[in-house]
């Protein structure tokens, strides 16, 4: 009998198990999350025209299954996965002989190819996409489009340029999952006496300290952390929030969050600097704006 015990993302930077079988779930789904489920997979999570504020409209990426309500509190917008990869069928009478297969139109790596001289793998397409998501200069061009649609995506007409991208959302998507070697040591402290017990979550500014109780406290969190903040979560407090009158089980995670926000920030830095040299074209013919 399979294990139908799954990891699954809740909410960003929030991993917890789930027993994922349609007598208990109410909506599978799992005509997308199989493919979560068949091997080694990513997928990226993002909202439908959800809102105009520039943070409600980041991407998050998972190697897990997710909850409708991953980005977004789900009564005001789903989040929707897209694999990266797309596994064979179990029920498929030639299963076994099919391999996995790029989520991506059949025409899109042929089409870089010819602009760039080369061929990207999936992995930098995703990316590309990635950084190109996390870019304050795209979602003050396309706010108009996000407020109501998909996000699309330009692709870069220089190849140079694409690399320089994808390599950037390579590092935020290692941030994001929290195996970036750059989150150790982590740039936040666990600080004060007592048992990890969250009585209540208060952030003072002129200290840089987030509070879970009288003694206890993280620090240093700067506001642009704390206030940092993926779809409709600000993702430092929903997580303690999520946890109060419990004991914070592992406070290292917590650090490594907030120093993967951190680091968020000086990538979407780099990003913007680039992106924003090119925001204005050229594209990729007829890859001005492809979809997601």
């Amino acid at each position: 009998m399979p294990s139908y015990i799954k990891p699954v993302l809740y909410r960003p930077f929030d991993t917890r198990y789930i027993f994922y079988h349609d007598a208990i779930v109410w909506r599978t789904v799992k005509r997308v999350m199989r493919h979560m489920l068949a091997g080694e997979n990513l997928g990226l999570i993002f909202q439908r025209g959800c809102s105009s504020s520039y943070t409600m409209n980041l991407p998050q990426v998972s190697k897990h299954i997710i909850d409708q309500g991953a980005s977004y509190p789900a009564n005001r917008a789903l989040s929707y996965l897209a694999p990266l990869y797309l596994y064979p069928s179990a029920e498929s009478p030639d299963a076994f002989h099919q391999e996995r297969r790029p989520n991506l139109a059949e025409w899109l790596l042929p089409k870089l190819s010819t602009a760039y001289g080369f061929t990207p793998t999936p992995e930098e397409v995703l990316a590309y996409i990635y950084a190109v998501l996390y870019s304050p200069t795209y979602r003050r061009v396309y706010a108009e489009a996000l407020r109501s649609d998909f996000p699309r995506i330009p692709f870069v007409a220089e190849g140079e340029v694409f690399r320089q991208m994808a390599e950037l959302g390579r590092r935020l998507i290692d941030l994001h999952l929290l195996r970036s070697k750059d989150l150790d040591p982590p740039r936040v402290r666990f600080e004060g006496e007592g048992d990890g017990q969250i009585q209540g979550v208060r952030y003072e500014p002129s200290s840089q300290r987030v509070y879970i109780s009288k003694a206890q406290y993280f620090e240093p969190v700067p506001l642009q952390v704390w206030a940092y903040q993926i779809g409709g979560y600000q993702v430092l407090e929903k997580y303690l929030k999520d946890r109060k009158g419990r004991r914070l089980e592992d406070p290292v995670h917590y650090l490594r969050v907030a120093t993967a926000i951190s680091l968020t920030l000086e990538v979407q830095a780099d990003i913007e600097a680039v992106y924003a040299a090119v925001a204005k074209g050229p594209w990729v013919e007829g890859l001005a704006q492809a979809v997601v």
